[in-house]
Order: structure tokens, then C-alpha cells, then sequence
């Protein structure tokens, strides 16, 4: 066989599977800032800043001199949202049928691919000496969760994405004086990924047809392959560990009042796993004269997970009230692209564009100390989408632009068990997407009505 003549329409065909299956939106892009219930309740405004206990070793380590004694917290956050996708006049590849409407059993109505989700969160921080402090946070800082019926109208775009990460982050923090602390960490980082798509083997067998001359025309037609009529299934899964680091200081500017800075560095991850499909019968036997295509195979994916700069500010105005505020810079644009390599040497390896960009996630916040027993806590923040064109959207998580409204509260049952609460509910804009599938060339149109609600809880425990 001629492998240069297969080498296009494979091309797309693993360039729009790969293409739909590639980390998509959720919050910032993918990224999971809900790693602390005490600061759910600010909308996490001063995150870099508040310090109020352990899992401030995720959002600036240099804030654990703030602490004293040892401390630990375990928190859960149960993620709940919302996509209804509605059909704007999606269409067939004009090439095949002059356009028709790209049928499914929802389209024209509303198809839901939000899955709830639960984050857990762990922290232990230790005063070492009077001057010297260490901790460990173990999180989750990205991942997502979506799906949907395997007939729905997007269903070669996405019916399955799942992403989860394990962050293990032992982390040290310096005091130098009584105006300012350094702090850092060390980031192990496991990612795991299970995404899968339907694929319309009915029109991938016609752009075979027409371009390898082993397959005799009318071989599609005479083994029942139709266009949209013959789907097949896709499944992509992959794991790895990558590395990175984090850095703060914590900078008190006055007796009330102090800024935290904080940067976390990129890690990079080389996802090792499998590539599977569920061929028709139809499509095996175009498959059985000696074409190795969509055999079950070995896949690698390299990604790389941005870095992210935060400046927070905190501000008690007497001993009960205080705001906060904070600035997050998430470097989006590293995810440019997704190179797949495959182990079949008949695949190519594919390119896939993903044109994200830089955002900026920014909040307010207020807490309320009545006693010590009692906080009450509210929030504000806007999340940009760094995935602003429509054609670079994809049902995996149908992000864009998000307002926060957060409360919370905290009480403690006595001088070492307290306990936080905070609620979050997510405005998200409507979300336009216009969506190419390379593998075929149909269109999915529509407008996602989306939303999020955020419950999390957590035990804080001092030795």
C-alpha cells in the first residue's frame, strides 16, 4: 500500500479526533483553583495573601510563617455544572449532500454535558523553628469532566472527557524579618486522561475511496457504509508524571495590611497510553485488504501545562472586618499546539493548532470576624476564557468568560478543630461554537447556556 496516499485523509481524521479530544476549558482554561474551602468563601480574592491556614502551601508557600505550630486541613470541593448545548443549523460536509442538517437524536434541542465532579484537598504545615517553616499540599490544579450521549448531534466532537491530576507539593518557607518571608516548593505531578468521540466511518470510507486505488469505487456503497449512518467509536487514554516548582513572599506593609506574590512554573507532560477503535463491519472489511489503519495502538501526546503569576493584597481595617483582593495571570498561549505520535507506523503523526491565549482572573473579597468562634466570608471574581474564537471552541468543556459570587463561613469548635464552608455560583457568558470536524468536514453549530455551582468543605485541625 501506498502510505503517502493514505496520509491525508488519515491526517484528518486523527488531526479532528485528537483535535476534539485535547484538554479543553474549564474555570481558566482547565485549570482547578478550588484547593482551599476557606478561601471558596472569597471567591478566592487574596489568595497569595490570607494565610489563615495550611493550604495556603498551594497559593504561596512563604505564607505558612503566618502559621503557628502545626497545622492540618482536608477539604472537598463538589463541582456541579451546567452545558446545555443548543443546535444552530449544524450541517453534513457540503460535499457529500450539499449541506444537509448533521442529524442526532438531540438535535435542535438541548443536550447537557456537564458531570459532577469531587476535588479533595490535603495540607500539613510545621513551625521547624522560630524562623524557619515546612509543609506539604497534595491538590488537584487542573482537570475536567464532561459527557454525553454516544447519538447526540456533537457526538464526533466529543462524548467522553475526563482529566485528573494528583499534585504532591512539599514545600519550605523563611522568615526573614518581621516585614518579609520567602517561600518554595517542588511539584510532582501525575496526569491522567480518558477522552473518546464517535467517528463517521461512513464518510471517512468515501475520502479513502477516492484516493487509494485499491479500493475500487462503489466498494463504500456495496458494503453499506453511508455518511453519518455508520459511526464507529474512539478512545484515547494516556498517563504521565511531570515536574515543576513554586515561589511566594509575603510582604507586610503595614501592621494591617500585606501583599502577597506568588508564581507557579510550568510542568510538561508526555501523556504514554493507547489509542483504541470500535470499527462497523462495513469499515473492517475495507480495513481486511491490507489497509493498517484505526488498529488498536500505542499513542504519545506531549502538553504543557502553563504557569500562573499571582499579586494579592489583604487589609484588616480593626480586628473583625478585613478585604482582600488578587490578580492571577495564567500563560495560556504554552498551549499552542498538540503534537500525537503514534506506534503504528502506517499513522502519521499529527499537528494540531489549539490558538490559546494568555488570561487574567481577577477578585474581591470581605471577611467578617463577629468573635473568635465565628467568620463570615463573600466574593467577587471574573475568569477570562482563553479561548476566545468560536472556531477553537469544542464540547469538551464549552468554556468562556465567568463571574464568581462566593459566601462562606467558618466556626471554631474549639482552640485546635474548626471547620469551613463556601458556596460559588458561576456566571458563565453564552458560548458561541462553530466547530470543524477535520476528520470529515461537518459542522457543529450551536450556543451552550452554561453554568456552575461550587460546594466545599473543610476540617482544620493544630497541633
Amino acid at each position: 500500500m501506498n502510505k503517502t496516499a493514505i496520509r491525508k485523509p488519515l491526517g484528518l481524521l486523527i488531526g479532528g479526533l485528537m483535535a476534539a479530544s485535547s484538554f479543553s476549558a474549564h474555570s481558566a482554561g482547565f485549570a482547578i483553583i478550588e484547593n482551599s474551602a476557606s478561601g471558596m468563601g472569597n471567591a478566592f480574592a487574596g489568595a497569595a495573601a490570607v494565610a489563615e491556614d495550611a493550604s495556603t502551601i498551594f497559593f504561596n508557600p512563604a505564607g505558612m510563617t503566618e502559621l503557628q505550630g502545626s497545622q492540618m486541613v482536608m477539604a472537598g470541593h463538589v463541582i456541579v455544572p451546567s452545558a446545555d448545548f443548543s443546535n444552530r443549523g449544524s450541517y453534513i460536509n457540503p460535499a457529500l449532500t450539499g449541506g444537509a442538517p448533521l442529524s442526532g437524536t438531540l438535535s435542535g434541542s438541548d443536550d447537557d454535558g456537564g458531570e459532577t465532579a469531587l476535588v479533595p484537598n490535603f495540607y500539613f504545615s510545621t513551625q521547624l523553628s522560630d524562623q524557619l517553616y515546612a509543609g506539604v499540599g497534595v491538590n488537584a490544579p487542573f482537570g475536567l469532566a464532561t459527557k454525553y450521549d454516544k447519538d447526540w448531534v456533537g457526538r464526533y466532537h466529543a462524548v467522553r472527557s475526563e482529566i485528573s491530576t494528583i499534585n504532591i507539593n512539599p514545600s519550605i518557607a523563611y522568615k526573614v524579618n518581621d516585614m518579609v518571608s520567602l517561600g518554595g516548593g517542588i511539584s510532582a505531578q501525575y496526569i491522567r486522561a480518558t477522552l473518546s468521540n464517535n467517528v463517521d466511518f461512513g464518510t471517512v470510507c468515501y475520502g479513502l475511496e477516492a484516493q487509494i486505488p485499491q479500493i475500487p469505487t462503489g466498494t463504500c456503497a456495496a458494503v453499506g457504509m453511508m455518511p453519518t449512518a455508520s459511526d464507529g467509536y474512539a478512545k484515547v487514554k494516556g498517563s504521565d508524571w511531570g515536574f515543576g516548582f513554586n515561589l511566594g513572599a509575603m510582604i507586610h506593609l503595614t501592621d494591617q495590611t500585606r501583599m502577597g506574590l506568588a508564581y507557579r512554573s510550568n510542568v510538561k507532560q508526555n501523556l504514554d497510553g493507547d489509542a483504541d477503535f470500535r470499527v462497523p463491519t462495513g469499515f473492517q472489511a475495507i480495513l481486511d485488504m491490507g489497509i493498517p489503519l484505526f488498529s488498536d495502538t500505542g499513542a504519545t501526546a506531549d502538553v504543557n501545562l502553563p504557569e500562573t503569576a499571582s499579586i494579592s493584597l489583604y487589609h484588616a481595617f480593626n480586628d473583625q472586618w478585613a478585604i482582600l483582593a488578587d490578580a492571577t495571570w495564567t500563560r495560556w498561549s504554552r498551549f499552542d499546539e498538540l503534537v500525537i505520535d503514534y506506534d503504528n507506523p502506517a499513522q502519521p503523526d499529527t499537528v494540531q493548532p489549539e490558538n490559546w491565549d494568555n488570561a487574567m482572573r481577577y477578585s474581591l473579597g470581605a471577611t467578617y470576624r463577629p468573635n473568635d468562634k465565628w467568620a463570615f466570608r463573600a466574593g467577587w471574581a471574573y475568569d477570562e476564557t482563553p479561548i476566545s474564537k468560536t472556531s477553537d471552541r469544542t464540547p469538551r468543556i464549552p468554556g468562556n468568560d465567568r463571574t464568581w459570587v462566593a459566601v462562606g463561613l467558618g466556626y471554631q469548635l474549639s482552640d485546635k478543630l474548626g471547620f469551613d464552608v463556601g458556596y460559588a455560583h458561576l456566571f458563565i457568558d453564552d458560548t458561541d461554537l462553530n466547530a470543524l470536524d477535520h476528520s470529515t468536514g461537518h459542522q457543529l453549530i450551536g450556543v451552550y447556556d452554561s453554568d456552575v455551582d461550587i460546594f466545599s468543605a473543610q476540617l482544620n485541625y493544630k497541633f
